[in-house]
């Protein structure tokens, strides 16, 4: 069977310091009215697998399009340990996140197999310039042992360098940075395909659902965490401008890479024998492919096999849309 530009049902997760736009965000209902933190919207991680929503491939999880063939997927691309190499997620944090850290892969392989590090990239949807900060590297100076005494006096938030971001602000969040995503903001995310979070300080909260704090991992999140990495702000990202359409490229790193279009007019996505993910944040469009047309809204997150290999993509307007690749 031929494969074709391919959408995911998004896997919802409950989290305390989550909100309640990600469902209409996506146009998805969740049948419950817990705070919903993150929505998976490609996913290959253990246990949560996301499936195709349509078309010939309705059902069948991205695990299993791997397993298949991933060459007619990933092209030229490695896939660690079988697996497609990407998460992307959105996230709504209605409160503040963890302060947490994440390993690279060589920590992480310590712990057996199947497990990755987790290098990520935040773009900011929406903040509030108010009370939204992200938090991204330790403050000048910061040593082991200050960050400990932080730890003991309650005082993590100061140890760390935070701003207050803005809408389209993009973050390169290395393995090994110390960070946490700060209250009121709306955030797209790509990363490795990981799900392991050492976790340092969680602002004295308790879960009531249980009515205790959650549990921390500070010893194994100092092992991991990386001193001679400081302040951490947006990226200044490279752009060219043509036809009226504006392409930046955001993140250039050995795992992915991430790029923004933003204009009126058509414009190229994907590219020949590559696989690319299209993610519209902003107006709407159609998808070309082949002399089919399909609709682009925002929060639609399409996967361009590299079987599919380039588009086209044709706005209604202004549009913005972010493009995940791998190297």
């Amino acid at each position: 069977m031929d494969l074709y530009p391919l959408r995911f049902e998004p896997i919802f997760t409950t989290n305390l310091w989550g909100g309640r736009r990600l469902p209409d965000l996506l146009g998805r209902a969740v049948g419950h009215p817990d705070p919903v933190g993150e929505a998976w919207v490609l996913s290959d991680v253990d246990g949560s697998q996301t499936p195709v929503a349509d078309g010939p491939l309705a059902g069948a999880t991205l695990r299993e399009l791997m397993a298949a063939d991933p060459g007619r997927v990933l092209g030229p691309a490695a896939a660690p340990q079988g697996r497609f190499p990407l998460l992307l997620k959105f996230l709504d944090a209605r409160q503040e996140l963890s302060v947490q850290v994440h390993p690279n892969d060589d920590q992480a392989a310590e712990l057996g197999p199947g497990k990755f590090g987790k290098t990520e990239a935040w773009v900011v949807l929406e903040a509030n310039p108010r009370t939204s900060r992200l938090y991204a590297g330790f403050a000048p100076g910061m040593t082991a042992d200050r960050f400990r005494a932080a730890l003991a006096a309650g005082a993590v938030p100061g140890a760390l360098h935070a701003f207050t971001p803005r809408p389209g602000d993009c973050v390169f969040v290395k393995a090994g940075t110390v960070h946490a995503i700060g209250a009121d903001l709306l955030l797209f995310e790509v990363q490795q395909t990981s799900d392991l979070t050492y976790r340092l300080y969680d602002w004295g909260r308790v879960d009531a659902k249980t009515g205790r704090p959650r549990e921390l991992h500070v010893e194994e999140g100092l092992a991991v965490a990386d001193f001679a990495r400081g302040p951490c702000p947006p990226v200044r990202p490279t752009a060219e401008e043509a036809g009226g359409v504006r392409s930046e490229r955001l993140v250039g790193c050995r795992y992915f890479t991430l790029d923004r279009t933003t204009g009126r007019a058509p414009f190229p996505v994907g590219a020949a024998g590559r696989c690319r993910a299209v993610v519209c944040v902003g107006g709407a469009g159609e998808l070309e492919w082949r002399g089919h047309r399909s609709p682009v809204k925002v929060g639609d997150t399409v996967l361009l096999p590299a079987e599919v290999g380039a588009a086209t993509f044709h706005p209604a307007g202004d549009a913005v849309v972010l493009e995940c690749g791998l190297p």
